[in-house]
């Protein structure tokens, strides 16, 4: 796949009669990338096809989309690369504050809708189940905010 840039192909998920009506990429960092992967399960059997981008840094992807868009270069930004032969929306999950996954929205490909889930908010103390539930991170969060963006 050459040189990763902050994300990499993780995996694709198809339903098992392998005719999916819906594509959503879901792409998920750190430790909610498991809350990605429950999410896509979930997703699966509801006859989604679901792939997952693995996000390993996102300001690296935001750093290379804005070095790849600088009047000087005529080069794609890598995010841009690697979402660009999918169709369909694009969710982004993270536990850092959501002003961290937009940092890449300007180079998702046009024409794919793009959603963000992050940790909006201060001061709160529980576990880590209960703080994924109240921020809308954890894998029901995400699936929530798939059906929302499918029509």
């Amino acid at each position: 796949q050459g040189v990763q840039r902050g994300a990499y192909h993780f995996a694709n998920f198809t339903p098992e009669n392998g005719n999916p009506k819906q594509f959503i990429t879901l792409m998920g960092s750190g430790a909610i990338l498991l809350e990605v992967l429950i999410a896509a399960k979930t997703l699966v059997a509801q006859g989604i096809e679901v792939e997952v981008i693995s996000v390993t840094s996102w300001s690296e992807l935001a750093r290379d989309g804005r070095t790849c868009t600088d009047q000087s270069t005529q080069k794609v930004p890598y995010l841009t690369n690697l979402l660009s032969h999918r169709k369909g929306p694009v969710l982004a999950a993270s536990d850092y504050v959501c002003a961290v996954t937009e940092c890449i929205r300007a180079f998702v490909p046009e024409g794919r809708t793009y959603k963000t889930l992050g940790t909006d908010g201060f001061g709160r103390s529980d576990t880590r189940a209960a703080l994924r539930e109240y921020f809308g991170v954890d894998a029901a969060a995400i699936v929530r905010g798939v059906t929302q963006m499918l029509p």
